[in-house]
């Protein structure tokens, strides 16, 4: 593929603006209603962390049926907090963490390492959930059927707000010029796509990929992952005091965190019924299709060699070289110690390397 760098940086430079408006649009976004606090009694023999904020970039589905795991099960009450909540989004996270509104956020490499590179702003990530990113372009068979890059051209592609530096992230990574299609702005529903009033869609391949295909209608998918832009996502992020000032908080919250979803590998179905019962039951979640979305991400996004070998959350030295070569694809320039900070995790799997066989 030919490069061209005067045209990648121009929308190199557009799409980090895109993402310095959303990301303080985001602030307001996020409602702390329907939050869930850790339920489970104190035992007594707590370290006192106290009380701890974590926004989730998505809805309460079965994508966070390791957080529900760690509430549930009383793990974040173990770990020494008096609760943990979990705020909806959709979210990028950056701003309320910039904000304090937030001490964890669950987001992407690309949206963090966007505001980080355009903005200074001081945040790193210190593990991930999904060592493979979930997103991409969505469209029928009989329609759209984008199966490559350069299928995008002269498409309509329905784009969320949140979801928008993202999606000029592989356009750039593909040396695709915003003016070679329409982004046509849409919400999280993908009843456009299907009305056709849109070729290709953001999906997630766990979540609205699952659903469309699941009514009956034949799919393809442009995964971003196999198409210049294999980040991380979800991702464990927080601010640079945080790390020099709460690092056992933090470290305590990780190890919470593995335990969940040390539960959520080994039982993918009980986690999806947590979401369409319990946390996310005001969503009515149809429940064959969390389950299934459960059961993909834990079989394709959560798990890997890597993780087998040194345990969940883990981001391998090549992982992070291959995020942040994603993220030069797109214009955005940064080292991996601008982005990452895995030595909590370190000392977590060295303080307790039990966790690191979740597979039994």
């Amino acid at each position: 593929m030919t490069s061209r760098p005067a045209r990648r940086a121009t929308r190199a430079i557009t799409a980090l603006a895109g993402f310095t408006v959303a990301a303080l649009a985001f602030a307001g976004c996020a409602s702390g209603s329907g939050s869930s606090p850790s339920s489970a009694p104190s035992d007594g023999d707590s370290a006192g962390y106290g009380d701890l904020s974590v926004q989730l970039s998505w809805i309460k589905n079965e994508e966070f049926s390791g957080e529900f795991f760690a509430d549930s099960e009383g793990y974040y009450t173990e770990a020494g907090f008096d609760s943990v909540t979990l705020t909806p989004g959709p979210s990028t996270g950056a701003a309320e963490l910039i904000s304090g509104s937030a001490d964890v956020a669950l987001s992407d490499a690309v949206s963090i390492g966007s505001v980080v590179a355009s903005e200074g702003a001081p945040l790193k990530i210190i593990g991930t959930t999904f060592q493979k990113n979930p997103f991409t372009v969505l469209s029928l068979k009989g329609g759209g059927d984008i199966a490559t890059p350069e299928d995008l051209i002269g498409k309509k592609i329905g784009v969320q707000d949140s979801n928008t530096a993202l999606f000029k992230a592989l356009l750039a990574a593909n040396d695709i010029d915003e003016s070679e299609l329409t982004i046509v702005p849409v919400q999280y529903d993908p009843a456009p796509l299907i009305n056709g009033e849109v070729d290709g869609f953001i999906a997630y391949l766990t979540n609205e990929a699952i659903t469309v295909a699941a009514s009956g209608v034949e799919t393809t998918n442009l995964p971003f992952a196999d198409n210049g832009l294999p980040f991380v996502a979800e991702t464990v992020t927080v601010t640079d005091d945080a790390i020099a000032n709460d690092r056992e908080k933090l470290k305590a919250f990780l190890v919470a965190e593995i335990k969940g979803w040390t539960d959520a590998v080994g039982d993918p179905e009980a986690g999806a019924k947590l979401a369409y019962e319990n946390y996310g039951k005001d969503l009515d979640l149809n429940p064959e299709n969390s389950i299934a979305g459960a059961k993909a991400q834990a079989e394709l996004l959560v798990v890997s060699d890597e993780t087998v070998e040194n345990g969940l959350f883990t981001i391998s030295e090549d992982l992070q070289a291959s995020t942040i070569k994603s993220l030069a694809g797109a214009g955005i320039t940064l080292e991996a110690s601008d982005l990452f900070d895995l030595s909590l995790l370190e000392e977590v799997y060295e303080e307790n390397p039990d966790l690191v066989a979740y597979a039994g």
